[in-house]
């Protein structure tokens, strides 16, 4: 027996994500895996790491490193503004949670998207790798286009973030 009495099955249930801009581009990545979202705060400089790894920032006593996705993307450096931001969230590497700060240009809103609305990614057109998109979601007249936290660092960029915070005094 069917003790289930919401009509919006796991299946059918909206998503949640958070938009936010990067490059003129709104991307989105899974509310659920965002931890939260502070101003832009110094950042510790890491010596060896990818030009993507901007460095570490202390987040209440943590060490928490930063990646600017926009030079991960290959969309280059953004300037930073009043409404740059930290949006800090959960990546996993070999199974366990890291936590990571994105550099983004600003945040906008809180997107609701049903499985009907997330198209697979393209395979052109965009300026990002479609390995770092989990597929494109569409908004009214637009397209938001929804990361894969997961797969946009490789495992030898988390292991160095990770031993990055490990090892970094901020």
């Amino acid at each position: 027996m069917n003790t289930n009495t919401n009509p919006l099955s796991e299946v059918t249930r909206p998503a949640q994500y958070l938009g936010f801009s990067l490059a003129g581009e709104t991307y989105a990545i899974e509310l659920l895996r965002i931890r939260e979202i502070i101003e832009h705060v110094p950042i510790t400089r890491v010596p060896g790491m990818p030009s993507s790894v901007l460095g570490v920032i202390n987040l209440r006593g943590r060490v928490v490193p930063v990646v600017d996705l926009a030079v991960k993307m290959g969309l280059g450096p953004r300037p930073i503004t009043r409404w740059t931001c930290f949006v800090v969230v959960e990546a996993m590497m070999d199974g366990e949670r890291t936590t990571l700060g994105l550099l983004a240009d600003s945040v906008s809103e809180v997107l609701d998207l049903a499985p009907d609305d997330v198209e697979p990614p393209p395979a052109f057109g965009t300026r990002t790798p479609v390995d770092y998109l989990r597929g494109m979601g569409r908004q009214e007249q637009r397209f938001i286009l929804l990361l894969d936290l997961d797969r946009m660092l490789s495992a030898e960029e988390l292991l160095g973030l990770v031993g990055a915070a490990a090892g970094g005094g901020v």
